[in-house]
């Protein structure tokens, strides 16, 4: 793998893409490039199952660095995604002092030693020589104030903890933003960002990724079930299932010793593809046969 510098190009991230078994286009490969040359956030959006995430992992592989992954959800805030103090042992050393006869400061109780390192200040204080990839998984399910403290935190590529002080990065992340789009981000952290739409693959690009996931599986099925998960995208689902829906369902198949997709197997295994009841009812009422790619 490669240092940030010796990717001079974009065929070359898209080569050392291909070598972490991530298959991107264009497209992608290029965002990528930009963010870690320029460098910039950049912020992945698409539907859920695209491979937003396995994009970030496969950066970290590429850079032979470490991934530093933040899982947002409602109602994260700032401590929890940077720091917190591990009061356990600071009760514990109060009363080892006490118990030896010393006094305790606030300076004593607040050291490095007592600091729990969340994501956000992990790949603050990475050491280098390479950046660590910071990826900010589905930045959407944050709110507005945790938005604008990770802009701030980006911008400065530093964090204050009163009783430390500043914490300024050595060697500033690479930075990841993922987004399912359940809601609009500020306009305010897009324009800190580079941008990259990541769309359902054709069929070319699906069968390659199945493969890549499920060596086992032949051509045959990868098509057919890149074609049947490409059909339940057009029924009214309330969960379009993507790629990793993909990969599953082919490893299911496996699994079970079925070489080919047909209706049996797929009344069989649309469980491994639908994930809600009215989903698989509406399926089945369409007709398994149509999802396996009959009439």
């Amino acid at each position: 793998m490669a240092a940030p510098d010796d990717i001079t190009d974009v065929d070359t991230m898209q080569r050392l893409l291909d070598a972490a078994d991530y298959v991107a286009d264009a497209g992608l490969a290029t965002a990528l490039f930009c963010a870690v040359r320029l460098p910039q956030p950049l912020l992945l959006e698409g539907e859920a199952g695209v491979g937003k995430t396995e994009a970030a992992k496969a950066l970290a592989t590429a850079l032979d660095t470490p991934l530093v992954r933040l899982q947002c959800y409602e109602g994260i805030d700032a401590g929890e995604a940077l720091y917190e103090w591990n009061y356990p042992r600071q009760l514990l050393g109060i009363r080892v002092a006490e118990a030896s006869g010393r006094a305790v400061t606030e300076h004593d109780l607040f050291g490095p030693e007592y600091l729990v390192e969340r994501p956000l200040l992990q790949a603050i204080r990475h050491p280098g020589p390479r950046p660590v990839v910071l990826l900010v998984d589905e930045i959407d399910r944050a709110d507005d104030e945790f938005e604008a403290f990770l802009l701030e935190m980006l911008a400065e590529s530093a964090v204050t903890i009163p009783e430390l002080g500043t914490v300024r990065a050595a060697v500033p992340p690479v930075v990841v933003l993922t987004s399912n789009r359940t809601r609009d981000l500020h306009d305010a952290l897009k324009r800190r960002c580079l941008y990259h739409w990541i769309d359902y693959p054709d069929l070319g690009r699906a069968v390659a990724v199945i493969r890549r996931r499920v060596p086992a599986a032949s051509v045959t099925i990868a098509e057919q079930v890149a074609a049947a998960v490409a059909r339940l995208r057009s029924l009214d689902v309330q969960k379009p299932p993507g790629l990793a829906e993909a990969i599953n369902w082919v490893a299911t198949l496996d699994l079970l010793g079925l070489g080919r997709l047909d209706a049996e197997a797929a009344d069989a295994t649309l469980g491994s593809v639908l994930k809600y009841r009215e989903d698989l009812d509406l399926a089945r009422e369409r007709g398994v046969a149509w999802v396996a790619g009959g009439t």
